[in-house]
C-alpha cells in the first residue's frame, strides 16, 4: 500500500472520530493540535529520530505523552499520535495531517483553492477574490495564497483540476497565439 493511501486511511479514520456526534473536539481544533505537534517534531531532530527509529521500544516512545501535556493536546489527537507510534507510522504524520485537512474540507463542504499572484495581495483583495471564487464554484473556499513573480500581474487560481488564469502572462501568451494564427 502506498504511503498516500495509508495517510488517507488514517486521515479518514480520524475524521470519522472528530466529526462524529459524540466528539468533544471541533475538527479544526484537532487539525491545529496535530499541526502544533508536527511543528514540535520538526523542530527537534532528537525527538523525530527517537520516534521513527525502530530500535527505540514503543514503550519508551510513549513518553511522547509528556510533550502532548506541554502542548495541551486533547484526548483525540493524543490517542491518534499514540496509535501512529504503536503502528510505526509517526514518520508519515505530515502526510496524514495534510490528508486529514483535505478530508475535513470535503466533509464540511469547502473547496481548496491555490491562488498565485505576481505580488502579495492585501487582505481586502484576498477576501474579494475568495468571494468571487465562491460565486464561481458555488462552494465555500479555503484559499492558500502564494506569489509567483513570473506572472507579471494578475492572479491564477486552481481549484481541483480547474484553473482560472487571469494573469498577464496568460493574456500575453493568448495574444501571441492569436497574432500567430493571423499570419
Amino acid at each position: 500500500m502506498t504511503s498516500s493511501s495509508v495517510a488517507t486511511r488514517y486521515a479518514n479514520a480520524l475524521a470519522d472520530v472528530v466529526t462524529g456526534p459524540a466528539s468533544p473536539l471541533k475538527p479544526q481544533d484537532a487539525a491545529a493540535e496535530l499541526r502544533s505537534f508536527q511543528a514540535a517534531l520538526a523542530a527537534s531532530p532528537e525527538l523525530h529520530n527517537a520516534l521513527v527509529t525502530p530500535a527505540v521500544p514503543s514503550a519508551r516512545k510513549r513518553a511522547v505523552e509528556r510533550i502532548a501535556d506541554l502542548l495541551k493536546l486533547s484526548r483525540i489527537p493524543r490517542n491518534f499520535l499514540l496509535i501512529l507510534i504503536d503502528h510505526r507510522r509517526i514518520a508519515s504524520l505530515a502526510a496524514m495531517v495534510d490528508s486529514f485537512e483535505i478530508v475535513l474540507d470535503e466533509r464540511l463542504g469547502f473547496a481548496r483553492a491555490e491562488v498565485t499572484s505576481a505580488a502579495e495581495l492585501s487582505e481586502p483583495l484576498r477576501n474579494a477574490l475568495s468571494s468571487e471564487l465562491e460565486r464561481l464554484t458555488g462552494k465555500r473556499i479555503r484559499a492558500r495564497f502564494g506569489v509567483d513573480r513570473s506572472l507579471i500581474g494578475g492572479v491564477v487560481a486552481r481549484i481541483g483540476s480547474t484553473v482560472y488564469d487571469g494573469s498577464v502572462r496568460a493574456q500575453l501568451q493568448d495574444m501571441e497565439h492569436r497574432l500567430a494564427a493571423d499570419r
